[in-house]
């Protein structure tokens, strides 16, 4: 009863909003409209090349970054530093880039006019450049971060990372490289619990509306915010050709989404062909103990099968020098980083900056006027802080409920309806949620704004949740209740307290999301509330380059402030340290 209930409370928003935004979808003049609009193959044409352009990089450059961090054990390390990463939003890391990359940017006064002889900026489309290389960049920066953590979360659970380990140590007993084993024993098997959050980076990279309008492309626009600025139209017949782009984008993505699960399955497929052996398991020599219980088959036959030449080294695999490789993933890891911090110190300048000509590299003037308009803005920041909280706080807790009431098998089964707005594009649920939010005169209404917020952090919080809840062992709730004690001590003597930082780390990530919510804001606050992102996003396309930044820097200090919080949550216990027993007899 209780699984359901849960289902129906997540379930139904998100079930209405779908269907409001599918009646408004098909309309036939306005599907017409739309194939007659010159601009639309334009756009449907940078929708996917910057799209998959953004997400081919994300998984080419995760799957190298955790090859070396796995063969270095530098995994837990690198955690360490990307919750500051994650805490940047979409928003605020194109405000940077735009910040260095832009005609008057950092990047060109760092060379002029000694290397350019520029005195001006120059007339270049460095930002809202017509092939979306910009947009292709911010997205690539801010989507690594987050799939190597999802990824890290699986190869931090002990059931896995002590299988791997074996096998991966097994691989290289058998002569194969570190690289080669990590790409033939562990990637295969680890690549498939990175489907949903890869299909996720996928869809935000063809549905981006707030990162596309701060960076580009301009001419022509991508469809998601060709749909957003149809959809903000006053005319009715704009409006509908708007809705009917929000339809084309969620058959894009579905479409994209399939060939993306299809391609992960066919190169699977070949990697398990490949790495079959010749002779049967009764034909080959016993390993030894080497493996555990529950080794795939196919992992038996390739350890079986690797062909050692005389020097112990393996005659296939990756023959690149490990000090090379390793310099090169050292490299990857410091351009990523510096980056980010090159974005927080553009964003920080930016926002004290007065007076600043051209190719000065430091401003003339100095000022707080910028800050002392953010600060006289407290209802702005209050709103921001208060959905924050609320949103991540009641996804939070339905999604422990979630997991520990739900059986196992619905939550398999309901995953993906869970997940569906990360999947969706936000063009389409904004649609679908101005319309409940009509029906339910919950417009313009912070418990509206609250519910559209929850509906988009919901899907964030149960993916950040989820491995580390379900990698508890089973075995010990058995032992509390073997001792007489009920589930409620196990949960809050036991299950929560090793689950904390996960909890806590959820929690952060909640935050985080609902903070960079633009859309739904925009729509269903029916422009009665205003938040840290829109007033960032809004001053993005004007010439205030101050408050702009200030607003911006606001935007990533939050969700600093947010992890910082979980972070101490989040921390082991410490036990008095009892001391020797005495004898009083």
């Amino acid at each position: 009863m209780a699984a359901l209930l849960l289902a129906l409370i997540a379930g139904l928003p998100m079930g209405w909003a779908l269907w409001a935004a599918a009646s408004q979808m098909f309309d036939a003049s306005a599907w017409q409209a739309l194939w007659a609009d010159p601009l639309t193959l334009r756009a449907w044409g940078m929708t996917l090349w910057t799209g998959l352009a953004s997400t081919v990089l994300v998984w080419w450059t995760v799957a190298r970054l955790l090859a070396h961090g796995f063969i270095r054990q530098q995994l837990a390390r690198w955690l360490t530093h990307v919750p500051a990463l994650l805490a940047t939003p979409h928003a605020a890391m194109a405000i940077g880039l735009v910040l260095w990359l832009s005609p008057s940017g950092w990047a060109l006064r760092l060379v002029s006019p000694g290397l350019t002889g520029f005195d001006a900026p120059p007339p270049w489309l460095t930002t809202q450049d017509p092939w979306g290389l910009g947009l292709i960049l911010a997205l690539w920066l801010k989507e690594v971060p987050f799939l190597v953590w999802v990824a890290a979360t699986q190869l931090q659970r002990e059931d896995l990372r002590r299988r791997w380990q074996a096998e991966f140590s097994l691989a290289q007993t058998w002569g194969h490289t570190p690289a080669t084993a990590f790409a033939q024993v562990v990637w295969p098997q680890l690549a498939p619990r990175l489907r949903w959050p890869l299909l996720a980076v996928l869809a935000y990279g063809l549905t981006v509306v707030d990162m596309a309008l701060i960076i580009g492309p301009a001419t022509p626009p991508t469809l998601a915010v060709l749909a957003w600025q149809w959809l903000g139209d006053a005319d009715a017949a704009m409006q509908a050709q708007g809705a009917a782009a929000a339809g084309w984008l969620t058959g894009t993505v579905l479409l994209a989404g399939v060939l993306i699960v299809l391609a992960l399955r066919v190169v699977a497929a070949m990697r398990k062909f490949a790495s079959r052996g010749s002779l049967p398991l009764s034909q080959t020599t016993d390993l030894g103990g080497w493996l555990p219980q529950k080794t795939p088959t196919w992992i038996l036959h390739f350890c079986r099968r690797l062909p050692l030449q005389p020097n112990g080294q393996s005659s296939k695999g990756w023959h690149s020098t490990p000090g090379r490789s390793r310099g090169r993933m050292n490299g990857w890891v410091f351009a990523i980083g510096a980056a980010y911090l090159a974005v927080w110190f553009a964003l920080v300048v930016g926002s004290v900056s007065g007076v600043w000509p051209f190719p000065q590299l430091w401003p003339s003037l100095w000022t707080g006027d910028a800050w002392a308009q953010v600060i006289a803005s407290v209802p702005t920041v209050w709103t921001t802080l208060g959905l924050a909280v609320a949103s991540a706080s009641v996804c939070l807790v339905w999604s422990v409920a979630w997991l520990e009431l739900t059986p196992r098998r619905w939550q398999q089964a309901l995953r993906p309806w869970c997940l569906l707005p990360l999947l969706l594009p936000s063009v389409l649920w904004v649609v679908g949620l101005y319309s409940v939010a009509l029906q339910w005169r919950l417009e313009g209404q912070w418990l509206g704004l609250l519910w559209a917020h929850a509906v988009m952090v919901l899907p964030y919080v149960l993916l950040a949740l989820e491995p580390a809840y379900l990698a508890v062992d089973p075995r010990q709730s058995a032992v509390v209740a073997s001792l007489g004690k009920g589930r409620w001590t196990d949960l809050l003597r036991i299950k929560w307290p090793l689950l904390q930082r996960a909890i806590a780390s959820a929690w952060a990530v909640g935050f985080a999301v609902s903070v960079a919510q633009y859309l739904p804001t925009l729509y269903v606050g029916a422009g009665r509330f205003a938040t840290v992102t829109t007033e960032a996003v809004t001053l993005a396309s004007g010439a205030q380059r101050s408050l702009m930044s200030a607003y911006a820097a606001l935007q990533m200090l939050l969700p600093v402030l947010a992890f910082a919080l979980a972070a101490y949550w989040g921390r082991p216990r410490q036990f008095e340290k009892i001391g020797p027993m005495k004898d009083n007899t």
